[in-house]
């Protein structure tokens, strides 16, 4: 579970950021070429370099190299179990009432 916590983190943390959640958005058209992102993004290759890093390291985008450019996606898997996880996480569970107050709150 610790593995699986650690994981879950460094998702949530990937997910925290608004050009993070725009990169994942403007990937929901298919892959796409650094120079792509650059464009439709405004913003620095160097910012896209390190939120790039961040979204490949929390395993919601993967990166293909063909020479000097690089190419990123998401993989409708992956991004289906994110979302299962999140579901699990904090989908409300039926609760008892409480014995201390009788069931007021």
């Amino acid at each position: 579970m610790q593995g699986q916590q650690h994981d879950f983190v460094k998702i949530a943390k990937a997910l925290s950021d608004d050009n993070r959640l725009r990169i994942l958005t403007s990937l929901r058209e298919g892959e796409k070429c650094a120079c792509e992102l650059l464009t439709d993004l405004r913003i620095s290759q160097p910012t896209l370099s390190h939120h790039m890093k961040i979204l490949c390291d929390a395993g919601l985008v993967t990166c293909r190299r063909d020479r000097r450019w690089a190419y990123y996606s998401t993989d409708a898997r992956e991004i289906d179990a994110v979302a299962e996880e999140f579901q699990a996480r904090f989908r409300p569970v039926a609760q008892a009432a409480c014995a201390r107050c009788d069931g007021r709150v």
